[in-house]
């Protein structure tokens, strides 16, 4: 597989990984299991917008954005491994913690072919 073929293939993952952890993120703080607040949606808002502010640069592809976004990552790793151990959210933080890892690698892989393959180009 040359590098090309793998920066194309981890952006790929990378995306559908992002847009399902929003997806996840979306259904379980304002469907499947809201907060018992009067405003569920400030529960949901404060661990959705701080994803939803790198949704340009996993369009557009940028290594050092995406970088970034796996240090963030770390943060709704260690959430989602708290949710695991509640009985009451612990498929529901086991499958956030499974698509935080997968965009993790695939982010952190992407930011590194992305970055051997620009190199490789100048």
């Amino acid at each position: 597989m040359t590098l090309a073929e793998k920066v194309k293939l981890s952006h790929l993952i990378t995306k559908i990984s992002y847009f399902a952890l929003l997806i996840l993120l979306t259904l379980w703080y304002l469907v499947i299991a809201p907060a018992q607040t009067d405003h569920p949606w400030v529960i949901w808002l404060i661990h959705f917008l701080p994803l939803v502010a790198f949704i340009r640069i996993v369009i557009k592809g940028d290594a050092r954005g995406h970088a970034w976004l796996c240090f963030v990552l770390l943060l709704y790793f260690i959430g989602a491994v708290f949710a695991t151990m509640m009985p009451l959210t612990r498929w529901l933080g086991l499958t956030e913690a499974i698509l935080i890892c997968i965009l993790f690698t695939s982010a952190m892989m992407f930011a590194r072919w992305k970055s051997q393959h620009d190199r490789g180009l100048r």
